[in-house]
């Protein structure tokens, strides 16, 4: 089969599409298919064939259909996310301008700023998008749910985008060192670019009563603040929450990483204690954060998933607890200071669990879906004639 992924990031740039959009590609390819991928200027791969455009606007619709006739694929797949795409509307039509089978994977369902007051026309131009692809996938329960009632539709999770192995000369106590953590320090860790979402202010409050309570413990937040394609709307937040953690007096509490290369990603991740990530609207296999905890059998705290997903277990693979509740962070962290077995079993759960976001399954999984798509697309062209 030959495919063609169009993503809105992909590496050298920082992003977790871009690095799901990657991985993906080079395992499907190492199936035995054909892939290329169309993203923006300074994007670059040993391994892909890639084509690049300046921005994403009506302007390049012209050079993307250049590019789909050139190469002559069997199916073309838009790997969506908003922000990725620079909030264009242009994207969202795509699969009408492209005469081509399509399929959407769509990493969130969040709705595009436009322009002010664009009101219902957001949520309507993203269910557009859905519409009219000959298949979508979802990446996570919630989507999946949502986007459930169209014909040619999926869940298939992401896989952890961090997955190099750690070195066979890997020593932690160095790792903790490098962020201030001796033997005796509760070392907490979280992963993933800055954003309200993520729940961080209550984390702070949590770890601000640990400390006046005495409670020896350290956050190191690993990776970047912020990914180098948003608009730079996740600015005034990362200033808020530089001022509260000023004000909670936790800065020699608190190591920032700033953006590291995967293997000391892996290494950061491996060195902590509990890898905390108390997302505001819940766990999700939408998270690329937690899939890396998950890779390298982190013990989990995290919020409790706004739907049921069935694979993640309170007190098997995770701790979890009700978001927007630092006292609840706090009551979690302290049963587990208290029961450090349980931190045992939550990593040994971890490293069970990641079974289920396997990379090889994945790719499977989506080139299985693309056939059935070109299938449908066949007999509904043979029903025509």
């Amino acid at each position: 089969m030959k495919i063609g992924i169009i993503t809105g990031e992909f590496p050298p740039m920082p992003g977790g599409v871009g690095a799901f959009s990657r991985i993906l590609a080079e395992t499907i390819q190492a199936h035995g298919h054909e892939v290329h991928i169309l993203s923006r200027h300074g994007t670059d791969s040993d391994t892909l064939p890639i084509s690049t455009i300046s921005q994403w606007s009506l302007s390049t619709v012209a050079p993307i259909q250049e590019w789909v006739n050139k190469h002559n694929f069997d199916v073309i797949n838009l790997q969506f996310q908003t922000a990725a795409f620079d909030m264009s509307a242009t994207v969202h039509f795509l699969p009408q301008m492209i005469h081509t089978p399509f399929v959407t994977t769509f990493h969130d369902l969040r709705f595009p700023y436009l322009f002010p007051k664009a009101g219902r026309l957001r949520t309507w131009i993203v269910n557009h998008l859905a519409r009219q692809s000959d298949g979508v996938i979802a990446t996570n329960h919630e989507d999946g749910a949502n986007l459930a009632h169209l014909p040619h539709n999926t869940v298939i999770p992401i896989g952890s985008n961090i997955m190099t192995n750690l070195p066979e000369n890997y020593e932690r106590e160095i790792w903790r060192d490098k962020v201030g953590a001796d033997a005796d320090t509760f070392l907490m860790g979280h992963f993933g670019f800055i954003k309200e979402n993520k729940g961080i202010d209550y984390l702070l409050d949590a770890m601000n009563k640990l400390r006046n309570d005495g409670i020896n413990l350290r956050l190191v937040f690993i990776g970047g603040r912020s990914n180098t394609v948003d608009d730079g709307s996740d600015d005034p937040y990362l200033k808020k929450l530089d001022n509260r953690i000023k004000q909670l007096g936790l800065e020699n509490s608190i190591h920032w990483t700033g953006f590291v290369e995967e293997t000391e990603v892996a290494q950061y991740l491996s060195a902590v204690d509990l890898v905390t990530l108390p997302f505001l609207d819940g766990a999700s296999y939408r998270r690329g954060s937690l899939m890396a905890a998950i890779q390298y059998g982190c013990a989990i705290l995290t919020t409790h998933p706004s739907v049921k997903v069935l694979t993640f277990k309170h007190e098997i693979n995770m701790w979890l607890v009700p978001a927007y509740s630092a006292t609840q962070i706090e009551q979690g962290i302290l049963h587990l200071l208290a029961h450090d077995y349980h931190l045992t079993d939550l990593r040994e759960g971890a490293s069970q669990l990641r079974q289920h976001f396997d990379w090889d399954m994945i790719a499977r999984e989506t080139v299985t879906f693309f056939e059935s798509v070109l299938d449908n697309h066949k007999a509904a062209k043979g029903t025509k004639k």
